[in-house]
């Protein structure tokens, strides 16, 4: 069966043709990282970032750690995609009203264009807890932030980039308020992006695969393809040395995204180059966004390394998509649809 891309031309999508000798189903962008230490202002690291093509460029939205560590979420624009000029001073919201709506830190944002909107969620404080903020924007001049998707604590707040059945989606990881020691990835429906509920769970850390472990978010927007809505996510291990996050791939169905239909056992990719094992947080690969070309099946992933850099890897959907179908597991307390 030929598995296909259910979307629009992205022609001058970043790309590099896979090595003849890797063995994963994606690679990594041979000129990683694409961020740097203190390149930005004040900022010491940018990382768990989020692109969108706009206008035959591309857009983003990017964490990025400031002197005093607290994160904020800076706007950047790139003819290419790898190259970024990100904006010194943070994205500053307003609400409906017009009235500035300040907020202490944000973090780990997706960015996602629907009918037209723009809409960006990310990681935000919320009466002393973290949870899934939601903003919109037509020229990305101007920010309005609505109301928060959901109670605290919440993260990995991730839309799905259309209606389904006349209905908004978001995958979120409701948590604790620390660095969470369980997590399982949920779906909520929205009929206006403001009320979110009928949530439903999706898939848990509970399943076979040990990186996989501990817990699990939801990363870049879910890609449609002919055979579902195929998912990057992270998981999350424990070891001796702290905890390591690798990537792996599910599909959901189209019309039920709460239904996994295959679900990788196997990582995608896990932290083995230095910029992924050391830095401010060591271990750590982190996907945020992917742009993908529905004419060549090509896919680019960007995914935070060691919370110290943006990195950019590739695959495509035939690949990646056969890997999560041919390593497919059942997970126990998963929806029984689960192949």
């Amino acid at each position: 069966m030929e598995i296909k891309i259910i979307g629009k031309s992205l022609p001058n999508i970043p790309w590099q043709d896979k090595p003849a000798d890797c063995i994963f189903p994606v690679w990594r962008y041979t000129g990683n990282p694409i961020t740097e230490w203190n390149n930005v202002g004040k900022t010491g690291r940018i990382f768990n970032s989020a692109v969108v093509p706009k206008d035959g460029k591309f857009v983003g939205v990017f964490r990025a750690d400031g002197h005093k560590i607290l994160p904020q979420i800076h706007f950047g624009t790139s003819d290419d995609g790898i190259h970024w000029d990100i904006n010194p001073d943070y994205i500053h919201w307003k609400d409906e009203n017009g009235e500035e709506f300040v907020s202490d830190y944000g973090y780990d944002p997706r960015l996602v264009e629907i009918e037209g909107t723009y809409y960006i969620t990310w990681c935000s404080d919320f009466g002393g807890g973290p949870t899934i903020a939601v903003a919109k924007t037509q020229d990305f001049k101007e920010f309005t932030r609505l109301d928060n998707a959901f109670l605290v604590p919440n993260r990995n707040g991730v839309l799905f980039p259309r209606r389904i059945n006349g209905k908004f989606y978001m995958l979120s990881r409701p948590s604790d308020y620390g660095h969470t020691p369980f997590g399982d990835i949920y779906v909520s429906e929205s009929p206006d992006m403001i009320y979110w509920g009928r949530h439903r769970k999706v898939m848990s850390n509970k399943a076979p695969g040990w990186w996989q472990s501990t817990k699990i978010g939801a990363g870049p927007i879910p890609i449609e393809t002919n055979i579902g809505w195929l998912i990057f996510y992270h998981g999350v291990c424990n070891t001796c040395n702290g905890y390591v996050y690798s990537f792996g791939v599910a599909i959901l169905d189209r019309d039920e995204p709460w239904k996994v239909l295959y679900r990788g056992a196997d990582y995608a990719l896990t932290p083995e180059m230095p910029y992924e094992v050391s830095g401010f947080v060591p271990n750590v690969c982190f996907p945020c966004a992917a742009l993908a070309d529905a004419d060549t099946g090509r896919i680019a992933v960007y995914y935070g390394a060691a919370d110290t850099y943006t990195a950019l890897a590739f695959t495509t959907v035939d690949e990646i998509c056969k890997f999560a179908m041919e390593n497919s597991v059942l997970a126990p307390k998963d929806d029984e649809t689960v192949k």
